[in-house]
């Protein structure tokens, strides 16, 4: 058990610090850690400071742990990061220094595949179409054959933290869940409920696809016209995940060639959208400001996260979110 008494400093966006870290969060933090400054944003941190720190708490808007701020901070060993992915924050020499990295990303997770399972479902009720057709024809929809949830068939591009929570949630409503991740084994899709599939099979087959894979060099512009063609009749598109997994101009030109596909996109790329784009003007289309994850009070469970993570920590136990090198090169 760790006895030594140890340093720590808050550093992250100073507008989402109070939503993220709250009084509880903070005095639970504190009984750990020995605080003496008050939280800095990142561009506002002053290096001498970090030299007698152990433990950075931070979340969004945190700084990237350079080899300049790491020869900053002699002491520093855990970084407690209450947002989702690190990949902002960690480089080659923090990993090479030993530097344990924790993050609040399967809490996000958890929320993103709450508001995915909820566009999803009513994606296979068409709900959005019924609703977008009645405000533009100033009349009830006419109802059309629904796939309904009871043997529909949903996709999901990536198993991720994102991607596996969403199919737990899934697995509740009687769906045939289609997965594509090229590092995960076809046995550990299986043994989520998951039937692993190609690419093309999960736009060719499914009535909804559900996008949750990372955006890295690998997979911007992955869904293509291509891709979207191949996709069945009548069937929707999601994405919580990144703008830029979708190859924007093929959407709308394939959404204008086929009025039967839908689409509902809580991220873009841009994002949002810039004024008079044209996914404002397709019938066939909705985009939402970024909902998925965690927000207002649910940021709160963030800072909860990584207070129990630093309990674990001085304890000397595993941590339950700790991110390594090797997770992170294969995690969504």
């Amino acid at each position: 058990m760790t006895h030594k008494p140890l340093t720590g400093l808050y550093v992250m966006d100073p507008e989402r610090f109070d939503d993220v870290y709250g009084p509880t969060e903070r005095t639970r933090i504190e009984s750990h850690l020995t605080i003496t400054h008050p939280p800095y944003a990142a561009h506002d941190l002053p290096t001498d400071v970090l030299k007698t720190v152990d433990v950075l708490v931070t979340g969004w808007g945190a700084p990237r742990l350079t080899a300049d701020l790491l020869e900053s901070a002699p002491r520093l060993g855990l970084v407690l990061y209450a947002a989702g992915s690190v990949r902002p924050l960690v480089t080659g020499a923090a990993w090479a220094r030993g530097i344990r990295v924790s993050s609040a990303g399967t809490v996000i997770a958890d929320k993103v595949a709450d508001f995915a399972l909820s566009q999803i479902l009513y994606a296979l009720k068409h709900g959005w179409r019924y609703v977008l057709t009645a405000r533009r024809t100033r009349s009830a929809a006419v109802r059309q054959r629904e796939p309904g949830t009871t043997g529909a068939t949903v996709g999901l591009v990536s198993l991720g933290a994102t991607g596996r929570a969403t199919a737990r949630l899934l697995l509740r409503h009687d769906v045939r869940v289609l997965g594509h991740d090229p590092y995960v084994s076809d046995t550990d899709a299986r043994a989520l409920g998951v039937e692993p599939a190609s690419l093309g099979r999960v736009f060719a087959e499914c009535d909804v696809v559900s996008l949750h894979a990372p955006l890295a060099e690998g997979t911007r512009g992955m869904v293509d016209a291509r891709l979207l063609h191949s996709m069945r009749p009548h069937a929707t598109l999601v994405n919580t995940a990144r703008g830029g997994l979708i190859d924007e101009a093929a959407l709308v030109t394939v959404l204008e060639e086929r009025p039967d596909l839908f689409a509902v996109l809580d991220v873009t790329d841009p994002e949002p959208p810039r004024p008079g784009s044209p996914l404002f003007d397709l019938d066939n289309v909705v985009v939402t400001p970024h909902l998925a994850g965690s927000l207002g009070p649910e940021r709160r469970l963030l800072g909860r996260a990584m207070a129990e993570e630093l309990t674990r920590y001085v304890a000397g136990r595993p941590l339950r979110h700790e991110v390594t090198a090797t997770a992170l090169e294969h995690a969504a």
